[in-house]
């Protein structure tokens, strides 16, 4: 049903939305809106507070899962509300400037955390293809920079992007028609916003797997030459098995996230997806922000210990930033 109308100076109002009933289910649905967002953005808020108040952490890897971290933080306070309000009332309640603004910050949001995934992927096999050149190439200003360019690029991007689609201008109903993109737009938005981040994500990833099995592989035939009693032929098959484990994981939820959502961007209008399934699609795209910090910091020991310190209040200790946390 459509809950908005145009009015004689082309601004849509939207419409009174159905009268509910306050039930159980209806107060289960914020609820757990609540907490999806508070997961979100509380998960991604430690991220954030340890990558910047521990000195050890500030390599040039920790800078791309800062950037990853602010982006999914953003997503978590600007977006998700947002979005779970419309799914929950089941019509758009809120008025075209703030559609608008909704949906190029979902657009930038969204599109920047997909490029940082594969910076972090680029960088990881940056570092473990040639070492040497890594550690005299890459620093923490030059990964910033990276970063920065790449928040601007893709914000201008965003702009152009719905400063010249036509669906966009002509756009009525608030927010199916404005996220929907003409067929130009559509393969533009396709190819530089998923295929080739994930072309690059899943390349990547699969020679950085290649690349650890090797390194596994020497070391296991160096412990057969020197030493046949010992358990390093077993950390080496261990680190093969979580590699791979790791290496799934990451691509199968990124995937599993955001596949759906440009499928619709591509073949929305021509398949005729009702407006709950855009919905649940554009759910998954946000989750995937929930998930990346389970992904790419719970992963990593020295997280938890941050965590650790964040909630027991020591990062707060006169010189708590010098602490080891590795």
């Amino acid at each position: 049903m459509n809950h908005t109308e145009a009015n004689q100076s082309g601004h849509f109002l939207p419409l009174s939305c159905p009268e509910r009933s306050v039930s159980t289910v209806y107060v289960l649905l914020y609820v757990s809106a609540a907490a999806v967002v508070l997961l979100t953005v509380f998960g991604n808020l430690l991220v954030i507070i340890s990558v910047c108040h521990f000195k050890q952490l500030h390599t040039p890897t920790n800078m791309l899962i800062l950037s990853l971290a602010v982006s999914d933080f953003l997503v978590g306070a600007l977006v998700m509300p947002t979005a779970l309000i419309w799914i929950t009332e089941s019509c758009w309640i809120f008025n075209r400037i703030f559609c608008i603004c909704y949906v190029i910050t979902t657009y930038f949001l969204t599109g920047t955390s997909i490029h940082n995934v594969a910076l972090i992927a680029a960088d990881r096999y940056f570092a473990l293809s040639n070492p040497f050149l890594y550690a005299r190439a890459v620093s923490v200003n030059t990964i910033c920079l990276v970063v920065l360019c790449d928040w601007c690029i893709l914000f201008s991007y965003n702009l152009a992007l719905h400063h010249f689609d036509s669906n966009f201008k002509s756009a009525v109903k608030c927010p199916e028609d404005f996220v929907a993109l003409d067929e130009v737009w559509s393969l533009v938005d396709l190819l530089l916003i998923f295929v080739f981040p994930c072309s690059v994500i899943i390349i990547l990833y699969v020679l950085v797997f290649v690349i650890a099995k090797k390194h596994a592989t020497a070391i296991r035939d160096l412990n057969v030459h020197t030493t046949v009693q010992t358990p390093k032929n077993d950390i080496a098959m261990k680190s093969e098995r979580k590699a791979a484990k790791v290496l799934g994981i990451v691509v199968s939820v990124f995937l599993a996230c955001l596949f759906p959502y440009f499928i619709y961007s591509l073949l929305g209008k021509a398949i005729e997806i009702e407006a709950e399934s855009f919905q649940k699609v554009l759910i998954l795209v946000y989750l995937n922000s929930t998930i990346n910090p389970v992904i790419y910091a719970l992963f990593y020991p020295w997280f938890r210990k941050c965590v650790k310190l964040t909630l027991t209040l020591q990062i707060f200790n006169t010189d708590s930033a010098l602490m080891n946390v590795l």
